[in-house]
């Protein structure tokens, strides 16, 4: 089960799947699963969506389930090999109850590869196909919510300030 005590958690960590990430790291890398959800001493992050599948656990909404192919995350790298992934929820299209999503190996996948893309192992760009899914809805979706989800009509992508060092300007 996914790491958050908050009862209004509106995302979680997934350390259960470290096993998985860690499989395909070794054996050029070994990293150790962060638990503490915090952006304190985070040397690197990286948005991307991986794919999952959504049960609602209302009774009333008699075990409404959903897949989706846009399941934002955040991964990232602290000091001393370590590394978590903020993995965001959806909520419920019938009574908006948030739902924690059963991820598929595509978490894995996109966090290992951007581990080693950070430790300047080159690795392969793997091509994902689009799945036949419904459309994603932003009012649904926490990490649209949250400004993170790459599908977000109101994402702004992180800019960094690069101080110029031409005398001229």
């Amino acid at each position: 089960m996914p790491s958050n005590n908050s009862k209004n958690a509106r995302w979680s960590l997934y350390p259960e799947l470290h096993a998985d990430v860690d499989s395909i790291l070794q054996p050029a890398l070994s990293f150790k699963f962060n638990h503490e959800d915090t952006d304190k001493g985070v040397e690197e992050s990286y948005r991307t969506n991986v794919v999952g599948t959504f049960t609602c656990q209302n009774p009333k909404c008699k075990g409404s389930t959903w897949t989706s192919g846009v399941i934002p995350i955040i991964i990232r790298m602290y000091s001393n090999n370590r590394y978590n992934a903020r993995v965001y929820y959806q909520q419920c299209r019938r009574c908006r109850r948030a739902c924690v999503p059963t991820l598929d190996q595509t978490y894995a996948e996109r966090v290992a590869y951007r581990i080693k893309k950070w430790r300047g192992i080159f690795v392969e760009a793997k091509r994902y196909f689009t799945k036949g899914t419904p459309p994603h809805r932003d009012d649904l979706c926490y990490g649209c919510k949250a400004g993170t989800c790459l599908k977000a009509a109101r994402f702004v992508p992180q800019l960094f300030v690069v101080s110029s060092t031409d005398p001229r300007e």
